[in-house]
């Protein structure tokens, strides 16, 4: 059957594939705008579906939609922080498990999601999405545009940039140097023996006399003349 394996719903996914040159600027691009195109078309579904109240849920979902309230319930510093710490979690695992099977990559990936929706739901309701964040969140009071691109936008980017630069040591599609590791060469480089001075110098016959077992002893010995052997 067919599967949506390698289609993401969040931005952040589509620019870390670009960070990591694995997509062109082109295709991320035109992720992104399918991705904001989406969630579009699925909110504006969903409103049309509160809108027939073919529930009380539906009825009450739709009430309070007209005066939604805003999903940061924290100050704004600290609401970044919890999006980019969320965000650095999710990237860092998608890295870490990204050559993994399916069957070990999806259960890690939905547990931390799980995870972080109930340690970061009361502050910021853990979007670590800047597509569904902006449809949901945006036109909601309490907070202005700006305040929520700050934790919306800034803090899921923030941690996205921050989970590849840890986990490769750099950005490879800005640079080609690792920046935070030194990378060691698995082949060691043979020492050379260091070369003798000018008054050590030796004829190659010097050289083999003096390698040969009991040349020392030769050398030292005085030859008996022939009238003393006579003698």
């Amino acid at each position: 059957g067919a599967t949506c394996d390698g289609a993401w719903a969040n931005p952040t996914v589509s620019l870390q594939e670009l960070l990591l040159a694995e997509a062109s600027l082109p295709g991320a691009l035109l992720q992104l705008a399918a991705q904001g195109l989406g969630v579009q078309v699925a909110c504006a579904l969903t409103r049309l579906c509160w809108a027939w109240e073919l529930s009380d849920l539906h009825l009450l979902q739709s009430l309070m939609d007209a005066h939604c309230s805003s999903a940061l319930r924290t100050s704004v510093p600290h609401g970044t922080l919890v999006e980019a710490a969320c965000a650095f979690a999710f990237h860092l695992t998608l890295l870490r498990f990204r050559n993994s099977l399916p069957v070990y990559r999806v259960p890690a990936v939905a547990l931390l999601v799980t995870v972080m929706a109930y340690a970061a739901g009361p502050l910021t309701s853990a979007f670590f999405n800047p597509t569904l964040a902006t449809w949901v969140t945006f036109r909601c009071s309490g907070h202005t545009v700006l305040e929520y691109a700050q934790v919306y936008w800034l803090g899921p980017l923030a941690g996205m940039v921050l989970a590849v630069l840890l986990y490769h040591g750099r950005l490879p599609r800005l640079f080609r140097r690792n920046l935070l590791y030194s990378q060691r060469s698995k082949y060691r480089t043979p020492r050379r023996k260091p070369a003798p001075g000018p008054g050590a110098t030796q004829t190659p016959a010097e050289g083999r006399s003096s390698r040969e077992p009991g040349a020392e002893g030769a050398q030292t010995r005085t030859p008996l003349s022939p009238k003393t052997s006579c003698q």
